[in-house]
Order: C-alpha cells, then sequence, then structure tokens
C-alpha cells in the first residue's frame, strides 16, 4: 500500500484523502488554513473569508457522479450529507409522473445543497478515518525529489519539515503552486490550456421563512435574456440562492451589487420572480464573482509524463466555470480513480494521464465550447437564432425522451453532441416543432431597455 500526500484540504482533497484511506493507502493531508467546515453550517458558509475559494459562498447543484461516487465509496458521508439537509432532485420530478424507467435512469439524480455542507460531512468522515492523517494549518512549501532522478518526487516540504511519499496528490486548486515549483525543479513545464470565460456571476442567498408559502409552484429554474441569464438553486435547509450571469464588459455589472438593485432586476425574470414572491429572508449581501477562466493542465506532453510520484486532481488539474456545474463532480471521479490504482500510479502516472484525458477531457471542451457561445452571445445582446436549438431547450420540459437527453447531457452521461444526436431525440424534436410551426426562438427575460431602466444613473 503506498503511502499518500494530498496538498489541499478543499471537497477534492478531502474526498480523494477518504478515499485512499478507505483502500488502505496511508494518506497525510495537508491544508494551509487552520479552519474546517464544522457543525454551525451557517456561520461557516456566510462568516469564513476563503479568498482562495472564490466559489465557496456561490450556488452549487451537485451531479449524479457526485452521489454516485460517495454511494459507493463513502455511504455514510452520503448519509450525513443528506441528515445535514441536502436533499435529491430527479430530473424526471419535472413531470407529473415519471416515464417507464430505462437503465441509468435511477441515477439522473442532483443533490441540492450548499457546498459547506459536503465539505462538512467529507471533513467529519476524514476525521474519522484512522488511515488519514489531517494537518490543519501546515503549509506546504515545496517538493521533494529524488537525488539521482531530479524528475522523481519523494514527498513535500512543509514548515515541518520533509514529508516522504510514495505518491504526492495535488488538490490545491485552481491557483495551486505546483506548476511553478516543477518548472523551477527543472522539470519540463506542464502542458496548460487556458480559456477567458468572459462572464461573471452575482447571487444573494435567501431562507424561506418558517411561517410564509414554501412552493413557488411548478416553475423552471432558469431565465434568459438576450444579454443575461438568471436562475434559482434550491438548496439545503429552506436556503436558496438567486444568481445572475452576464458579461464582464456589461456596464451595468457594478451597480447590481446594491441589493435592491439586483432584485429589481431578478424580478423581471420569471424563474426569479416566483421565489421572491415568496418573501424570503435574505442571509447574504450580493456576492460577485469574476475572473473566471476554463484551464486544462496535464502534467503529460509529447514525451510522456513530466514528473513521476505526482498527479494533480480536482481544480488543479481541471477547472470549468461553474454554469455547467462539473467542478465537485469531476474532482470526485479522479479520486475514485485515484484510490483504485494508487499503487500503479504512484509507479508510473501514465495510466492515469490516460484516464483522464479520456474520462474528464471531453466535459472541459465541451465546457470551451458552451462559454464560447454564451460569452459572444451575451456581449453581442443578440436575439436568439438557432430554432433547432432552442425547440430542443423547450421541448425537454414537455418530452420525457428530451429530458432524458438533457440530463445525459447535465449528468456527464454523455456529451451534447451524443445525447441530442440520437435518431429518437431527433424525433421527437422534429414532431415536436411539427406541431408547432410558429415556433420561434424567444426570450422570457428583461429587454435591455428595461433592464436599463431600473440601473441607476
Amino acid at each position: 500500500m503506498a503511502r499518500v500526500a494530498v496538498i489541499g484540504g478543499g471537497i477534492s482533497g478531502l474526498g480523494t484523502a477518504l478515499m485512499l484511506g478507505r483502500r488502505g493507502h496511508v494518506v497525510t493531508l495537508f491544508e494551509q488554513d487552520e479552519r474546517a467546515a464544522g457543525e454551525d453550517l451557517d456561520r461557516d458558509f456566510y462568516d469564513w473569508a476563503r479568498p482562495r475559494v472564490p466559489q465557496a459562498d456561490q450556488p452549487h447543484s451537485f451531479l449524479a457522479p457526485v452521489r454516485t461516487v460517495l454511494r459507493a465509496e463513502a455511504p455514510d458521508v452520503y448519509a450525513d450529507l443528506l441528515a445535514r439537509g441536502a436533499h435529491e432532485y430527479h430530473d424526471f420530478d419535472w413531470f407529473d409522473a415519471h416515464p417507464p424507467q430505462r437503465d441509468g435512469d435511477e441515477d439522473l439524480i442532483t443533490l441540492r445543497t450548499r457546498r459547506i455542507v459536503l465539505e462538512a460531512a467529507l471533513t467529519a468522515a476524514v476525521q474519522r478515518e484512522a488511515a488519514v492523517d489531517v494537518r490543519r494549518g501546515c503549509r506546504v512549501r515545496g517538493l521533494a525529489f529524488a537525488a539521482d532522478r531530479p524528475t522523481r518526487v519523494t514527498g513535500v516540504e512543509t514548515d515541518a519539515g520533509t514529508h516522504p511519499a510514495d505518491l504526492v496528490v495535488d488538490a490545491a486548486g485552481r491557483r495551486s503552486p505546483v506548476p511553478g515549483w516543477l518548472t523551477a525543479a527543472g522539470c519540463r513545464p506542464p502542458v496548460v490550456e487556458s480559456h477567458r470565460a468572459g462572464i461573471a456571476y452575482l447571487c444573494r442567498w435567501y431562507r424561506l421563512r418558517p411561517d410564509g408559502p414554501r412552493d413557488p409552484g411548478r416553475v423552471k429554474t432558469g431565465s434568459v435574456a438576450p444579454f443575461a441569464m438568471a436562475g434559482v438553486f434550491p438548496s439545503d435547509n429552506d436556503t436558496f440562492a438567486l444568481s445572475m450571469v452576464l458579461s464582464t464588459a456589461d456596464p451595468t455589472r457594478g451597480a447590481l451589487t446594491d441589493p435592491a438593485v439586483f432584485e429589481a432586476v431578478l424580478r423581471r425574470f420569471p424563474a426569479c420572480a416566483a421565489w421572491l414572491d415568496l418573501a424570503p429572508e435574505p442571509q447574504s449581501a450580493v456576492l460577485a464573482m469574476a475572473g473566471l477562466d476554463n484551464r486544462w493542465s496535464s502534467l503529460v506532453d509529447a514525451d510522456g509524463p513530466v514528473v513521476t510520484g505526482l498527479v494533480n486532481a480536482g481544480d488543479s488539474l481541471v477547472h470549468t466555470n461553474p454554469t455547467l456545474g462539473h467542478g465537485v463532480a469531476l474532482g470526485l471521479l479522479a479520486g475514485q480513480y485515484l484510490a483504485a490504482h494508487a499503487d500503479e500510479v504512484a509507479a508510473d502516472p501514465a495510466g492515469y494521464h490516460a484516464w483522464s484525458t479520456r474520462t474528464l477531457r471531453p466535459w472541459f471542451d465541451a465546457q470551451v465550447k458552451a462559454d464560447q457561445t454564451n460569452a459572444q452571445r451575451l456581449a453581442d445582446a443578440a436575439p436568439a437564432t438557432d430554432v433547432r436549438a432552442a425547440a430542443v431547450a423547450a421541448c425537454a420540459f414537455e418530452d420525457p425522451v428530451v429530458m432524458r437527453a438533457r440530463a445525459h447531457v447535465r449528468h456527464l452521461v454523455h456529451t451534447p453532441d451524443t445525447a441530442y444526436g440520437s435518431d429518437e431525440v431527433d424525433r421527437h424534436v422534429t414532431a415536436w416543432l411539427a406541431d408547432r410551426p410558429d415556433f420561434a426562438p424567444a426570450h422570457d427575460g428583461p429587454t435591455r431597455a428595461e433592464w436599463d431602466a431600473l440601473i441607476p444613473a
């Protein structure tokens, strides 16, 4: 069994360490932040300043792989997650009744919860795991290398000295210092592909009032305007977030951090208006996140692995902007693979790199493609013109066959080209359009004039 050092105690680091420990490996997890997610979820969520984790207070919906990995590797964590208030939502719950089940339908489930709830459940499980030693407040300063093999990592350098390991997992996140340490040590540089997303997020958190209305009725969770997207993220313990996405070049972006302006604008989006009509209690300021990119950081080039004894996982390997919610799912899938193959990865990481390229890379490419389309559309504020794409989106909420294809894309079962390109989906969308000869793409959000009228001069 391998001795493994994990750099970073976020969700990917915690999940990877836990799964490794439960496979019998001896794991040491290093996290420079002394604080851990605990029992007071609201305090940890709203009052914990985490500049290195800008996504921590943004809304999340955890995709099916999060659920399937946890149920397979750590069912106690999954049970704890539900006990702490997370709840399941099946994509077919939109309909009055689920259609006849097909293989795989049972897994098309989103976990609705704040990120902190999953962090707390993983933290508690890691603390119970005897094979995992968590060293909080311990910063990793660099990597240790073999004297006779300068591209072989043999451990990590910390404030407390050198910690030897057969395998080091970089789960330090999107700002990981590991690539810099590798090049400084004379290794070939990692191969990094980065695409600026060109979009910004704003969100605000709310809680339903105990004595107030609880259900907005059957309303979609998303609405769109030519230049902005808005949505609702139902979450744990009666909380939910209202979120907005717009171009970083939008001149009104700064004004939207005013809660009154933010809510006035969101009332122009039906999805958000329905939840604001429940008179919820605001729980946060308007929280902004920008400067986003999609980045793939590969530790293998045309000549093979640039280093051995070290791999990256989570956001250190692949991070995407949160539009499609891939991050945690991809991180836990990588952790699951590492836990099952740690000894062979420690000896030769080529298999892990091949697996990640085959399994994770398609979702990075899909996100880049979607972001390029969205960023251009939001910046141009151009009306939608693709009738077929608009029909697929609308038809999904009326036809379970198309909803299943949509769910397969959302939950990382099939890429969009595969899911929507099947003959069955094509027949259903074609029939749907034939019944609606006047169908044309449309937006349910505000016009630019309506939006601008709500922005203070």
